[in-house]
This record gives C-alpha cells, structure tokens and sequence, in this order.
C-alpha cells in the first residue's frame, strides 16, 4: 500500500504566527519545486499531471487558507495546511466531475506540505526492492505518474474508475491496471496474482498453467503499425501524444501518424500565454516524427480541471459546465488566433500531413467559427471533439462546416452518464460500453458518414481491445490510443472481418446494460 502521511494532532500553536505562515510557504515552495523537477523528467500526460499537481502547491487560496487558520484559529502550520486544504477538496467534490477529480490531488498536495513541515516521509509508493504488483485503496496521479513499470507491474485498486486519471496514466505507462476492484483491500502481502488489465480481472492464487498463459498473451502481440481486419479491410491505428518525448515513443512503436496531439504542455504551469515562437518550436518537435503522416493538433483543451491564470476565470460555481476548451475563444479569441497561427507555422515548416480540431464543440454555430478560423490561417482540414450528447447528436449538422470529428470518450461517458470518473461509487456507470454511450457513437458516426467526414475515437474506449471491433463497426474510421496498446487492438481486429465487427456492434446494441455489452463482445472475440 502506498505511505500516506498522518492526521496532525488539533494541539495549538504555541510560536510565533508569522513565523508559522512562513514555514507554511517555504514548505509549499519545496513541494512545488520538487513536483515540478518531477514534471520536467516526465513527458506525456505524466508531465502534464505533475504540472498541473505543482501548481496547486503554488495556489495562493491554499496558503491565504492555511495563513487565516494560523493567526485566527491558532492552528499549528500542518493542522492549519490540513483542513485547508480539506476545506478546498470538499468544495471541489461538492463541485463534481471534472473538478471533483482535483479533490484527491489536493489531499495529495496536503499530505506532501504537511510531510515537508514536519520531517515524515513524503506520501508515496514503497520499493519492495523486487518487481510486485502495487495493491491500494486509492493512488494519486502525481504518484501514478512517477511509477516504473519495470518495477510495478500491475495495479488494483479498491476505488476509481476505469476511465480516471490513474487509469490512463497507468495504460500510458504500459501499466496493467484494474480498479474500483471489490474486495481489492483485502489482498495481502506476498499474494501471487493474475491481472488482466483488458479484461479487469484479478486471479488470485494461479496455477503454473494461468501464468503460463498470461505470459504468453503478453509476448504474443506485435504491431508493424497497420490495423486491418481478418478479410483484409485497414482500419486506421494511430496514437494519442502529448508533447515530443511522447511523440517519440509513439513513431519507435511503429504509430504510422496521430489521432489526438495535446497542445496543453506549452501552457501548463505558466502564469503567461507562451509566444508564437515558442510555439511552433513545440509543435514541430513533434510534427518532425511523423513525415508524411497524418497528425491531428488538438488546440487548447483549458477549463476545468486544467485552469490556466491568463485565460480561464478565476472561480466558476461548476467548472464542469463552464467555460473550457474552445469556449475560452469567446473572452480570449487572440489567444486561439495566435495557437493556429503556430500550428500553420509548423505545418507549412514539416512534412507532416496536419489536420486541427477544437475541443468541446456543441454547436453549429461553434463549428462553423472554428473552421473560419482554420480557413484564415491556411489550415484547410479543421475537425471538432464530439464530447457531450449533444454534440453527438448534432454531428450531422456539425459535420456540415469541418472536415472531420473525433470522439473524446472518456468526457462524452462522463456527460452522458452524469458520473464522475474517479468516484467509485459510480465506477459502474463510467464506462463507455454504457448503451447510452455506444449509440452516442452511432449515431455520431452515422452523422460522419452522411457527409463523406471521417469520425475517429481518441478516448480511451479505442484502447479497449474487446471494444475496438464494436467501435469498427458503428462506423467509427480510427482509432487513436496510448502507444502501449497498438499491438494489443490490432490483434483483436486482426481476428475478425469487417462484416463480423458490424455483426458483433448491431447485436452489442441490442443489449440493455454494459455489463451484458462487455460479457457478448468477450464471448465472441476470445472463445
């Protein structure tokens, strides 16, 4: 189980208060530089998560809370840094999805500054000194993220769901993982385990045959970065990338383009827009790996749980439904004009093949700004994230401005479903194989297909191996994925038919629940 450090005691100060406030900054500067050097070795959405845990160490509502409490409260500086922060993850919650997920991150920060200010250890993962299979209530991203997949072989947790921010970092590691997983805290010390990531399955106590097999499973799938069906049909395989290190490793594990390029790592952890240059420095960082491929740039997704000082207000009564992704244009349209200005700069620069989408498109009128916008700056493929019902169920009207759409899974389940991903209570619900969620893909695809417009997945869903098929099937046109699961998906659609993936989605949607969704596509693609 991971280290967490304890609840300081309720005694009162008996020092100096300015002293206090003072030891309560100097311990939040530490912990923000120490995340932040953490965020400069990552890359991808680890670098991105760590970032974004640095600058909560930094926020002044924080510290302003953990000062009151010193000097009218009387708090020692740990006491008065723990129910602030207390205070500000209990109104995130109250919040809900996307902010409500920032809770657990808060805590994460609290327990580090309340570590600095007393000498404890730091909250973390232990090192057993062998590789093992991290077993835990819950797990921070920021802890996620610095996890070595040499070491940690597995993941189960008791809470989360499976398309949280643990459980993405952990499928971009190469991370197994399987959570909100009953009875998972009571597996003990020294257990032999089975875990199938793909399948969310812990096997307890296996026989030398099941692990046999499992290592089998592992080594077997390979990827030459071609995805085709048994009878010979391609369907498109690309990766999700992050910043250049991630587009790297997506080009050495033979990605043949990208689906979904976050331009967020230029602006996170700044407390200024980055300029024109420093932009298409960064874009062609990874336009470079990808020659003659197809990369889709996906301008900035701020709001939310990603907040950024220079562009997204400073307090929103639900963050979830406010201003983000490409409403941020409204009150900062130069903003958006100077990103597509880099990204056509960068393009005209390289030879990659590039096409632009805006994220958390919900209207006609929406996409058809975001495609003049594109038009004026040269870029002449712009596509949009179809990521609420909404958007979903207009995309025959939304595909009639752009060229091409994206289906961002992971948001369209959690508005669809009005579940957050990271509670485990609604773990059940936060699924994309929800009926719901499945015909929100059809239908979306469907509304492609009228205009000629190619509709891809870019959430987690096109990392599902038993999910990839019945995608296929609804129509989707690509799927875009953590390199680590190329090989996996195209084995399983290498093991079907075209007319066989549209077989399994028709009778997919025929069922009433997910679980009977899952359980169909399970026994038709693995018996």
């Amino acid at each position: 189980m991971p280290a967490r450090v304890p609840e300081p005691s309720t005694s009162r100060l008996t020092g100096s208060a300015d002293d206090a406030v003072r030891a309560v900054e100097e311990a939040a500067a530490r912990v923000e530089a120490d995340l932040a050097e953490r965020a400069g070795r990552a890359s991808g959405t680890a670098a991105d998560v760590l970032a974004v845990t640095a600058a909560m160490a930094a926020d002044p509502t924080l510290a302003a809370g953990a000062a009151r409490r010193v000097r009218e409260d009387h708090l020692t500086p740990e006491r008065a840094v723990w129910d602030a922060a207390g205070s500000v993850a209990n109104q995130l919650e109250i919040l809900g999805p996307p902010m409500s997920e920032r809770a657990r991150d808060v805590r994460d920060v609290r327990d580090r500054i309340v570590a600095a200010l007393t000498g404890a250890a730091p909250p973390g993962v232990p090192d057993p000194g062998h590789p093992f299979v991290l077993v835990a209530s819950d797990l921070a991203p920021a802890d996620t993220a610095m996890l070595d997949p040499a070491v940690v072989t597995a993941i189960v947790t008791a809470r989360g769901g499976p398309t949280s921010h643990m459980a993405i970092l952990a499928r971009a590691l190469g991370i197994p993982a399987v959570v909100a997983l009953p009875g998972a805290n009571d597996l003990g010390d020294g257990e032999e385990l089975v875990v199938d990531g793909t399948l969310g399955t812990v096997l307890r106590a296996p026989s030398a045959d099941d692990v046999a097999g499992a290592r089998r499973s592992v080594t077997a799938a390979t990827f030459d970065g071609r995805g085709v069906t048994r009878d010979g049909s391609e369907v498109e395989l690309v990766a999700n990338v992050a910043d250049p290190a991630a587009a790297q490793a997506a080009a050495a594990a033979g990605a043949r383009g990208v689906g979904l390029f976050r331009t967020e790592f230029c602006f996170l952890g700044r407390g200024e827009e980055p300029s024109v240059e420093e932009q298409v420095t960064a874009y062609r960082a990874v336009l470079s790996h990808f020659p003659g491929q197809r990369v889709v740039v996906r301008t900035l997704d701020a709001g939310a749980d990603k907040p950024l000082r220079f562009l997204t207000p400073d307090h929103e009564d639900n963050p979830a439904l406010g201003v983000r992704g490409l409403r941020t244009a409204v009150a900062h349209p130069d903003v958006l004009d100077r990103q597509l200005d880099a990204i056509a700069r960068a393009a005209a620069a390289e030879t990659a093949e590039v096409w632009v989408m805006a994220p958390m498109v919900a209207t006609v009128d929406e996409s058809r700004d975001f495609a003049a916008a594109c038009a004026a700056h040269g870029l002449e493929q712009p596509g949009i994230m179809i990521e609420t019902p909404a958007a979903a169920l207009q995309a025959r009207h939304l595909l009639a401005e752009v060229s091409f759409a994206s289906l961002g899974t992971n948001d369209l389940t959690q508005y669809t479903m009005a579940a957050d991903r990271d509670l485990a209570g609604v773990a059940v619900l936060s699924t994309p194989w929800q009926p719901a969620v499945l015909e929100l893909v059809r239908v979306a695809s469907e509304g492609g297909a009228l205009h000629g417009a190619p509709v891809g997945v870019c959430g987690e869903a096109a990392a599902d191996p038993l999910l990839a098929p019945v995608l296929v099937g609804l129509g989707v046109t690509s799927l875009s994925m953590t390199p680590r699961a190329l090989a996996d998906v195209a084995g399983t659609i290498a093991g079907v038919s075209r007319e066989e993936c549209v077989e399994l989605a028709r009778a997919v949607l025929e069922c009433s629940t997910a679980q009977a969704a899952r359980d169909l596509a399970r026994e038709r693609l693995l018996t």
